[in-house]
């Protein structure tokens, strides 16, 4: 399988709403990191914190949460996916849309590492954050 079919799979896991699919890929050393100035900002090491700190959080707080792929980019050891959030917050009852891209980094056919570039300002309204 190639690169570009493993995030393919995440992106379609994520479709699905199977978080053991969308998590499949990352190992027990996989980085991710989610961007500052985002509600979940701050970088997790494995599936398990991934979950915990990432997915869990976004369960609790939001309704209709969604990522909508519109570009996956293959460059050989790097995957862009491209597209857009949207969600309504519990307690706020506000919605938001945000593009965002996601980098995901390769080394040997094994993922090391996910960074998310994203547009956080309407999520934090959302949030009645800001």
């Amino acid at each position: 399988m190639s690169n570009v079919d493993i995030i393919a799979a995440h992106y379609d896991a994520s479709d699905q709403g199977d978080l053991a699919g969308m998590l499949a890929p990352l190992g027990p050393e996989t980085t991710w990191t989610e961007a500052a100035g985002f509600p979940y900002a701050g970088t997790y090491v494995g599936p398990e914190e991934v979950r915990e700190n990432v997915f869990d959080a976004i369960a609790r707080d939001w309704d209709d949460y969604a990522f909508t792929l519109t570009e996956l980019l293959d460059a050989g050891d790097a995957v862009v996916g491209l597209g857009s959030y949207q969600g309504k917050h519990r307690v706020t009852g506000r919605s938001f849309t945000a593009r965002v891209a996601h980098v995901w980094k390769f080394d040997g056919g094994k993922l090391t590492s996910f960074e998310q570039i994203v547009d956080s300002a309407p999520v934090v309204r959302a949030a009645g954050e800001r």
